[in-house]
């Protein structure tokens, strides 16, 4: 997979936690067996900057754990005619993730799980809504969240 980790954050994030962010996604993306040129990017934010994106495209101002921004929203792309050949040699964007390290702090304190626990499910949760999963429903709310614990599982984060 071809991921791209940025730190928008005022303290910087330790090394170790990007790695976390690099190679969850890695495992995530192999767990979905997802094709190797898929691109994804995550963007690492304080809750200043957060707060700012959710008020811009979700009308709600206040500083959020996760966004999600998906690149290609099913139905609204004209398609592309082109040998499949070729097709498959052109990478899938899913698109881009902002994480607010200070929720991730936040909720893993009143959680009482580690911070690599909450960054762990964070970038795995939006990284599924990146892949049309959702939680708007119960019975698909069920879905995602049993394969958010398996993936966190397997990898080692469990609760």
């Amino acid at each position: 997979m071809d991921l791209e980790v940025f730190d928008h954050t005022e303290d910087g994030v330790a090394q170790s936690q990007l790695d976390l962010v690099n190679h969850l996604l890695e495992y995530a993306g192999n767990y979905l067996h997802l094709a190797d040129n898929t691109e994804v990017s995550v963007t690492l934010v304080n809750n200043p900057e957060i707060k700012k994106l959710n008020n811009e495209y979700r009308g709600v101002d206040r500083a959020t754990d996760v966004l999600s921004f998906a690149a290609e929203e099913n139905g609204d792309e004209t398609p592309i005619i082109m040998d499949p050949e070729m097709a498959a040699e052109l990478p899938t964007n899913l698109g881009d993730l902002f994480i607010s390290v200070d929720k991730v702090g936040e909720q893993a304190k009143f959680l009482g799980h580690s911070v690599d626990r909450e960054l762990g499910f964070l970038v795995v949760h939006g990284f599924l809504h990146l892949n049309g999963y959702d939680h708007e429903k119960p019975a698909d709310e069920k879905k995602m969240f049993s394969l958010q614990a398996e993936i966190l599982d397997s990898y080692g984060l469990k609760r």
